[in-house]
């Protein structure tokens, strides 16, 4: 077969191998490394429980002035709660560490996005997977809890910071097709990750030890990324197309694909390389009105998943039984909605932007439905098991949003508009815990905010255009000219019907 000397990235990445057995290895140590970011989320869970104490009531000493109070934990249990006596005025402490986390994720979205969009993918995550570590190890031996609860800020930092960057390195390293097959794996392994959890903190009791062994993990994944290579994607939006040819070659002998005269095309290098698309950052969300409004409508859809999906699971968790088994399930349950998310963004008659619309919708009926059950329905029938509809509904929705996502913005700029979207995230994750409180208005209330969030961002996620088997913008200049219908139609305005053709099956 006579293939052409010059070629753009997509077609050099079928001449390499778009998910060869190269690419299966570096995705699955990508992939395999929520399983510990899953377990660092999840830590507070466990090493935070609160077992039941009694308070002895103090003796008077002979001058009047009463002795410390005496206090007696119930149950035989090791936490941060019992080491540091975090209880009654305390207990606030428990939850302020959990706070921490979160807002480390929030700043780590927003600065690791642009940063490894300015100077590339591996050196940021790479780094940022040895702090967390690092830190990490602080968290288990820290001797106060004033160190515990800062080593959990500067892990979250470090989590939500390289949480991006993994996401974008497993599909930049492989073609566009397969983008929404390891997106979908990443997330998956993230819920399991979560479950495995809840199985070692049963087996690991002692909250030190149990932190020691979930970090653990962090170094044997740390040592397997250091071979990766950088993103050739990156590299080629940035510009340097040697460096992008260089790292293609490697995955093509490593998939035993012998590629001898594989050079990428120069057209775009001094686009990608300009003043302007190196300058890319936060600011051109802001300026670029194609950006400007897909950023608009991302972020609020992003806010919508994320205070449902926090607001239900405070909702359904709220059940007695073994701690352990709660978090193995909050992970467990999520697994049916990608199987569904696979199947519906691939189909042409589905796409990704009906099917994140269709998922949310669902959530927010699923709501709206909690609305109309009495107190005394049977199980099957339940609030709790159609909040659990609805959290399944709403996973498979914020599944799709990563992919989709990461599609919509080109690649010179994509981590950077994944921080700002995952910034709202947060947002409406710190807001989620706030709303059943709004049950003191009316019992329906907390389901109904739910309800209107969910189908509020169905409806502005149907503005965005559909991005399934249209090839992907590397720089600012291939979203084409500004206007609101840059942003509603669908059609490429740089890639002819050639390139278009060649992403079909």
């Amino acid at each position: 077969m006579n293939v052409s000397p010059v070629m753009d990235l997509e077609e050099a990445l079928k001449l390499v191998g778009e998910f060869g057995p190269y690419q299966k290895r570096a995705v699955a140590v990508l992939v395999l490394t929520q399983v510990y970011m899953a377990c660092q989320s999840m830590l507070i869970v466990l090493v935070g429980f609160t077992p039941e104490y009694r308070i002895e009531q103090p003796h008077q000493q002979q001058d009047g002035v009463p002795v410390s109070q005496h206090v007696t934990f119930t149950e035989n249990v090791d936490s941060i709660v019992t080491e540091w006596f975090l209880i009654k005025q305390q207990a606030y402490k428990v939850s302020l560490a959990g706070s921490l986390f979160f807002a480390g994720l929030l700043i780590g979205n927003v600065v690791f996005g642009p940063l490894s969009d300015k100077i590339g993918r591996r050196p940021v995550y790479l780094t940022g997977l040895f702090f967390e570590v690092v830190f990490g190890y602080v968290t288990a031996f820290a001797p106060s809890y004033e160190v515990f609860a800062a080593s959990r800020f500067l892990v979250g930092l470090m989590n939500g910071g390289i949480g991006l960057v993994c996401f974008v390195l497993t599909q930049e390293y492989v073609g566009k097709p397969y983008w929404a097959m390891t997106g979908t794996l990443t997330s998956m392994t993230f819920a399991v990750g979560i479950a495995l959890f809840g199985a070692l903190g049963y087996l690991i009791q002692p909250w030190r030890s149990l932190a020691t062994a979930a970090n653990s993990s962090g170094v044997l994944f740390f040592l397997l990324s250091v071979t990766l290579p950088e993103s050739p994607r990156w590299l080629y939006s940035q510009g340097q197309a040697e460096r992008a040819e260089e790292v293609l070659r490697f995955m093509a002998s490593r998939n035993g694909n012998a590629v001898k005269h594989l050079m990428l095309q120069r057209v775009g290098v001094s686009k990608a390389g300009n003043h302007k698309s190196r300058g890319a950052g936060v600011l051109q969300l802001i300026i670029h009105p194609v950006l400007r409004l897909r950023t608009m409508v991302l972020m609020y859809v992003w806010y919508a998943c994320s205070l449902v999906y926090y607001g239900l699971t405070l909702g359904a968790g709220e059940t007695s039984g073994s701690r352990y088994v709660n978090v193995a399930m909050y992970g467990l349950v999520e697994l049916p909605a990608y199987p569904l998310c696979i199947y519906f963004i691939n189909k042409h008659w589905a796409g990704r932007r009906k099917s994140m619309a269709s998922f949310l919708c669902l959530a927010g009926s699923a709501c709206l439905c909690t609305t109309f059950i009495p107190e005394n329905a049977g199980a099957l029938l339940s609030v709790t098991s159609l909040a659990l509809v609805g959290k399944l509904m709403v996973s498979a929705a914020f599944n799709i949003a990563y992919v989709y996502t990461s599609e919509l913005y080109p690649t010179v700029i994509r981590n950077a508009g994944l921080g700002v979207c995952s910034m709202s995230c947060r947002v409406g994750g710190i807001l989620a815990p706030f709303v059943p409180s709004m049950r003191a208005l009316h019992t329906s209330m907390p389901f109904t905010v739910f309800c209107l969030s969910g189908l509020s961002a169905a409806c502005l996620g149907l503005l965005l255009p559909e991005t399934l088997n249209r090839p992907a913008a590397e720089t600012l200049e291939e979203l084409g000219s500004p206007g609101l219908g840059r942003v509603l139609e669908s059609k490429p305005l740089l890639y002819e019907d050639e390139s278009c053709a060649s992403t079909h099956k």
